[in-house]
């Protein structure tokens, strides 16, 4: 009962950080339950893109809410992602990742996790004047996206989603602001429709990996089972606190979030793959 509490308050954590910043909530789980459960990637992975999909989708309820998702963005993206989150599936399950290889997996989380944390300090110090909120049917933008320029964005989102078991937030939302000069909010919006389909693709090919493997077992799906109820309460507030909170306040508080998980992923894969203590 203990797990299963300890479970519960981190997917209600979880989730209010999805439903803020536009991710799926594995940047906590994942973190969260290593710390406190002992380092088990693959199992964790597997049950946080599970819980990804009911993480954002009363975040996207909440964003076309206030118009703020455009679809013709979204759907020019979408495709090209669903193909490489399989693709980043299929290179987590490498020999290289697995049995011992695990904490390597573990690391490059870390490290991915304080590229990110960086590139967020590097915006508070010198931070880029946002344009206006586009509204969801705005044209300005969509007919010119190139496939390009969508694929600039879909293929390391997806990518980066299958191989880490993200929801891809992460990477989906600085790319739309570089690449495709879409405000934060708006970036924000359409990082979590684009999270409802890679995260179905990506759970159900991590899922039967994990679960066909010779040690695989259900864990994932009672893991799952009991992070998603308060993962979704939290992330119906989170979202609706994006239309509210001060930005600023937001980035200091996500910089903070991701240096922690970064520094603490990063030092229990090296030890691990060192044998120090």
């Amino acid at each position: 009962m203990t797990e299963y509490l300890i479970l519960s308050l981190i997917g209600l954590f979880a989730g209010g950080v999805g439903g803020l910043l536009g991710v799926g909530g594995s940047i906590i789980m994942i973190p969260a339950m290593t710390e406190i459960f002992g380092p088990q990637q693959h199992l964790y992975q597997s049950a946080a893109m599970i819980v990804n999909f009911f993480v954002v989708v009363p975040a996207v309820i909440q964003h076309r809410r206030a118009g703020a998702v455009n679809k013709s963005t979204v759907a020019r993206i979408m495709p090209l992602a669903l193909v490489a989150v399989v693709l980043g599936v299929v290179a987590s399950e490498l020999p290289f990742f697995r049995g011992s290889g695990e904490a390597k997996l573990r690391g490059v989380f870390g490290l991915f996790l304080f590229c990110v944390a960086s590139n967020e300090f590097c915006r508070l110090i010198h931070p880029i004047e946002e344009p206006a909120p586009l509204a969801a049917n705005n044209p300005s933008i969509s007919p010119r996206l190139s496939w390009r320029l969508a694929a600039a964005v879909a293929l390391p989102v997806g990518f980066i989603a299958g191989l880490l078991g993200i929801g891809g937030g992460l990477v989906a939302v600085p790319l739309q602001q570089r690449l495709l000069k879409i405000p934060i909010r708006n970036a924000i919006a359409n990082s979590a429709a684009l999270i409802i389909a890679t995260s179905i693709v990506g759970a159900t090919s991590k899922n039967y990996a994990f679960m066909s493997s010779p040690t695989g077992n259900l864990k994932p799906l009672l893991y799952a089972a009991v992070l998603i109820p308060t993962a979704i309460i939290g992330s119906y507030v989170g979202a609706h606190l994006t239309h509210r909170v001060p930005m600023r306040t937001v980035k200091i508080g996500f910089f903070l979030l991701l240096a922690t998980a970064a520094i603490r992923l990063c030092y229990t894969a090296l030890r691990d793959m060192t044998g120090l203590a």
